[in-house]
This record gives structure tokens, C-alpha cells and sequence, in this order.
């Protein structure tokens, strides 16, 4: 049976889509025509700057603005630097930096490229408090541990995007830096007060919402403090009574991806988007794979809802009139936006200033590097990262003690240069770095995500990221030749 026109419609106003390829298929510009609010991109839609312009001008002609979105914090979480790492620094640079005005620089820099690329929409910055060491979902995703100095880069990041004419999208609201689980495949649940919520998670969110922030993504995470159980997407307390009525946000809630398990393990992707949009959820971020006939299947499931009652029409007019009005938004924004500006350097500015060393600093002859693999999160994918590209005799490693005799006999008579990466969360990591320090101890140890553990050496370098730029930094810091020269930007 037909779908009501009218609900189909209103239904495809709540719909964010993901796509499979290069190109926008038929049912991505036909569904936009027919009232979707607007699509995310992913690396496997991104090739080349022009093919990015021209697939984005393709989708903007299909309606009238449409919200053409992406995840591009900088940093470790990059789609435009996707194929070589991000030209910007993450958050956990700029938090250790902690200088407001390069934050707001930085984004407002990052947003102008993506402008100029044609998106419209950033799903950043993520204002998460990371106070759990071993989360491995956020990390060097947020600014810090400390909620004010979150908070205060939360408002900058939200004012560069802005400046640059970008929708900023604050995530992963209530707080997704409490938990050592990641909603991508479980439900993590905080246990902590509603007091210390307020303090910690929610303080961040607040300063984004004074900044003016026109829209908020959802956390799959469980807060029981906050308004009782279940995932936060589908919690009307927590999005109606804490963001909106005590936290005074009146733009666009965002859900997270749809398709993680964290919300929809148990009851499936249509069903989830039910009760998400029930619950006060505006926009659903489908996810990565959820393509065409998914699509129809959520579409059909908030139309029979509608039907069945268990979906007020009018909860759907309110999201569909509130993306209008991001859409509008973007729309007024573009228009006022100056052409982009070449790109200045901020980035590079930012790592170099984030980098820290602990001991003299190195200038390693002849140096063996060995990079400590460490798994890539699924929010980051694959993204190059480590010093190979400034130094010729770099090996990547697995995380086994059992190496170090063989790489301590290659290493012999030259100097030993050892990156890992979150080696805090790996103990074969820390393991391999104990067993190559125990036959060099001048060894130089480069950390290249949060500096938790500091192993006993001589010299330990940390840089609170793995981006392209904080590759560089630490290579210009080894003396690596080339690692001074100009640098081209990503995509």
C-alpha cells in the first residue's frame, strides 16, 4: 500500500542519508527533491577536491539547501584527510595548547575549506569531557579532562565553524568521556551523580548553547541521573528537560548514528528511529550502511507510526520545521560568506605548539623508527598516522614483546626512535616499549595519542594527536630533512 504523501514527506524531513559511491545515486537526489533534509558524507564518497565540488553542487541542485554534512573534527577523526591525515589538529592538541583564539582560528580555517568544498555542515566539534583514561571511543576526540577548559573550547569551536558560514554540530550529548565502552557497540552506562553531570558533562554543552550552536548530536549512552534509563537518543527526559528546558537549546537535535548498536542492536534501525524521533530527536544520522531499501524501511516505519499512534503528527512537524530552519540558517550564512581564504598554516602553528618533549631535545642520526601498531577506533577508520613519511627506515610493528631482540639487533650502532600510540590502553604496546628501553634506554619515545603513560627513558615527546600536521611537528622535532618544507593541504 502507498505511503500517505503528505507523511512520507514530512517522514523524509527527519532522514540524514549516508550513500554508497563517488557519485549521488538516483534515489539520494529523488529523495532529496522529495523533502530529505539532507545527506552525510563519508571517505568513500571523497576522491578529489573537484569530484567533491562537483558531487556537492549535484546534491544542492536536487533542493533548496540541503545539508550536506561530515564528520571532520581535525585531527585523528578526518574524512577530507582521509587518505593522508588531517592538515588540522585534533581537540586534544588545541586543549593543551588552550588558547581560545587559535581553537576559534583553527575551525574557523577548517570550516572555510569545507565551504569551499561545498559542505554546509560540520557534525563537530565533540565537547566531550574525557575523564576515563581508558575510553576508547573518545580520547584526543575531546579538549581535555578539565570541563571549563572543554567548555571554553566548545564556544570557540562552535564560533569558528560559524565564522566560516558551517553549521557546528556539538556532540555527544549529555557526554560521551565517562565510559571505557563505546556505543558503537554496546550501550555504556555512567553510574555518576546528577550533580556532577551537571558539572562535568553539561558544562561544555552550556557554553556551546550560549555560543549559539544550531545543533546538538545525541550520545547512545545511559545516564540514570539524568532522567532514567536507556540511551539518551531515545530519552525524552534528558533531550526535552535538560537540553532544551534547562540548558535553553532551541535549535536541531542530531542523533548519532542510527545504525550503532549502542541504540538499535536490540530493536532494529526503523524501529529505533521511531522512538528517537518520539523522544525529541529533529534529524536521524543514519549511519554509514544504511542505503536505499533501509531507508524506505525507515521511512515506512515513522509514517505507520504516525498511523498507529504511536507517533504524534505534530512531533513530526516540529522536527521537520526545525531542520527547515537549520537549513535556512545555512542557507542565510552561505550568502553572507566571504570567499575561503588560503589556507594559513593554522594548523601546523597549533601541533608544533602542542608538542611536548620531556628530556633534551633529540636530534637522532641514522634513526631506526619502529611504530607500535595500535587498533584504529571506528569513528577514526583507517587514517595514515606515524613518521614514515619523513623517515626512509621506519617499520610498523605489532604490539609483541617477542620483537624486541630482532628490531634492538637492527638498531645497533644508530639511534632508536619508538612511536606508539595510546599505549596506555595497550599492554603489548607498553610490554615491547619496556623490553627495546631495557636494551636502550636513550631510546626517544614518541607518543602519538593521550600521554597517560610515560614509560622511564631519557626523552619522551608527546604530541595529543596523530594527525598529518602532528606527524610532521614531531618529525621536525627528530630533524627529519624534508619535514620543514611547505606542506599541501589535504583533499
Amino acid at each position: 500500500m502507498p505511503l500517505d504523501p503528505a507523511l512520507a514527506r514530512l517522514a523524509n524531513a527527519t532522514l540524514m542519508v549516508p550513500f554508497e559511491s563517488h557519485h549521488a545515486p538516483r534515489w539520494v537526489l529523488e529523495g532529496l527533491a522529495d523533502g530529505v533534509s539532507g545527506v552525510c558524507l563519508f571517505h568513500n564518497n571523497l576522491e578529489s577536491p573537484e569530484q567533491i565540488r562537483a558531487l556537492n553542487a549535484r546534491l544542492g541542485e536536487a533542493a533548496d539547501t540541503p545539508l550536506i554534512s561530515l564528520d571532520e573534527e581535525g585531527g585523528d577523526v578526518t574524512r577530507i584527510g582521509q587518505a593522508r591525515g588531517s592538515d588540522y589538529p585534533g581537540n586534544a592538541a588545541l586543549g593543551a595548547v588552550d588558547d581560545t583564539g587559535l581553537t576559534r582560528d583553527t575551525h574557523r580555517e577548517m570550516g572555510g575549506h569545507l565551504a569551499d568544498l561545498g559542505f554546509n555542515m560540520d557534525l563537530a566539534p565533540s565537547v566531550d569531557v574525557n575523564v576515563a583514561d581508558d575510553n576508547p571511543v573518545i580520547g584526543t576526540r575531546s579538549f581535555g579532562a578539565d570541563p571549563a577548559l572543554v567548555a571554553r573550547h566548545a564556544e570557540a569551536s562552535v564560533l569558528g565553524l560559524h565564522d566560516a558560514g558551517v553549521v557546528a554540530c556539538a556532540k555527544h550529548f549529555p557526554g560521551h568521556g565517562a565510559t571505557s565502552q563505546d556505543s558503537h557497540h554496546v550501550l555504556p552506562r555512567v553510574e555518576a551523580g546528577a550533580d556532577v553531570l551537571r558539572e562535568r558533562e553539561l558544562r561544555p554543552f552550556r557554553s556551546a548553547v550560549d555560543a549559539g550552536v544550531r545543533s546538538v548530536l545525541t550520545a547512545h549512552i545511559e545516564m540514570p541521573a539524568l532522567g532514567g534509563p536507556g540511551p539518551s537518543t531515545l530519552n525524552h527526559h534528558v533531550l526535552n528537560r535538560v537540553l532544551r528546558e534547562e540548558l535553553g537549546f532551541t535549535g536541531t537535535v542530531v542523533s548519532d548514528a542510527m545504525e550503532m548498536q549502542g541504540v538499535s542492536g536490540d530493536i532494529g534501525i526503523p524501529e529505533a528511529s521511531v522512538l528517537a524521533v518520539a523522544a525529541g530527536c529533529d534529524l536521524l544520522c543514519l549511519g554509514r550502511f544504511v542505503y536505499a531499501d533501509q531507508v524506505a524501511a525507515v521511512r515506512t516505519a515513522l509514517v505507520e507510526a504516525v498511523q498507529q499512534g504511536r507517533l504524534s503528527g505534530e512531533r513530526l512537524e516540529e522536527a521537520a520545521a526545525r531542520n527547515a530552519e537549520l537549513r535556512a540558517w545555512a542557507r542565510e550564512r552561505a550568502a553572507l560568506r566571504a570567499s575561503a581564504p588560503a589556507p594559513g598554516g593554522v594548523g601546523l602553528s597549533v601541533a608544533r605548539r602542542a608538542t611536548r618533549v620531556e628530556g633534551a631535545p633529540p636530534r637522532p642520526h641514522d634513526p631506526l623508527v619502529v611504530e607500535v601498531d595500535a587498533p584504529p577506533g571506528v569513528a577514526v577508520g583507517e587514517v595514515p598516522w606515524g613518521l614514515a613519511p619523513w623517515f626512509a627506515d621506519t617499520v610498523r610493528v605489532v604490539p609483541d614483546p617477542a620483537a624486541a631482540e630482532g628490531l634492538l639487533t637492527r638498531a645497533r650502532g644508530r639511534d632508536l626512535v619508538i612511536v606508539v600510540r595510546d599505549a596506555h590502553r595497550y599492554p603489548g604496546a607498553r610490554d615491547l616499549v619496556l623490553a627495546l628501553l631495557a636494551g636502550r634506554p636513550d631510546a626517544v619515545v614518541v607518543e602519538m595519542g593521550l600521554p597517560i603513560w610515560r614509560p622511564g627513558t631519557g626523552v619522551y615527546v608527546s604530541t595529543y594527536g596523530a594527525a598529518h600536521v602532528n606527524s610532521r611537528s614531531a618529525a621536525e622535532l627528530l630533524g627529519a630533512e624534508g619535514a620543514l618544507q611547505g606542506a599541501s593541504p589535504t583533499v
